[in-house]
């Protein structure tokens, strides 16, 4: 992995307010990733690639991440910063909706990287829950949005998000089949295993 351009490719992205995985939320997940090393990877919102590309020096190897991505300018830009960082035989990049593509894929996967929209964090769940090997992890980012969701925040704007987010919350850390731990870092990371 081209290192100094991947620096390149996170620089850009703060510059131009794009949200990529936050320094502390990928600290947590790479110790997690270096004791796993997960075959396959899949994850919910690409944007400009940086979190996948990331993740791909955890991958065992021959590992495979498959992300998806459905605005047009962030895939054109993130299929450039695989080719320039080297990663981009590890990576099959969806172009699309994920609440169309999701029920498309019918593999299994180690790892699961919740971060696309807000309001689609309890089906993207469920379909993680269906792809995911029996020692798989999930995380959710941003999962205490702002603060937001473990507030009494209840202005229309980000109403649906909020509600959504805490669906998520209640359906992790309520499922006897979960273990589920929820961590302030970054914007939140909510991190569950299946029970052995």
């Amino acid at each position: 992995m081209n290192k100094e351009e991947l620096k390149i490719i996170k620089e850009k992205a703060l510059e131009n307010h794009i949200p990529i995985i936050m320094d502390d939320t990928l600290d947590v997940i790479s110790k997690i990733l270096i004791d796993n090393k997960p075959h396959r990877i899949l994850e919910i919102g690409a944007a400009v690639g940086y979190s996948a590309i990331c993740f791909s020096e955890y991958l065992a190897d021959g590992g495979i991440i498959e992300t998806i991505e459905r605005d047009e300018s962030r895939i054109a830009e993130a299929k450039i910063n695989f080719e320039k960082t080297e990663v981009a035989e590890k990576v099959i990049l969806h172009e699309g909706d994920a609440v169309e593509i999701l029920p498309t894929l019918n593999e299994k996967f180690d790892m699961v990287f919740i971060d696309a929209a807000k309001g689609k964090y309890p089906f993207f769940l469920k379909e993680a829950l269906r792809m995911l090997n029996d020692n798989g992890i999930i995380f959710a980012d941003n999962i205490l949005y702002k603060g937001y969701v473990m507030s009494d925040y209840n202005k229309h704007k980000q109403r649906t998000a909020v509600r959504n987010l805490r669906e998520y919350i209640k359906e992790t850390t309520e499922n006897p089949e979960l273990e589920t731990e929820i961590l302030e870092v970054g914007d939140g990371l909510a991190i569950s295993k299946l029970r052995k």
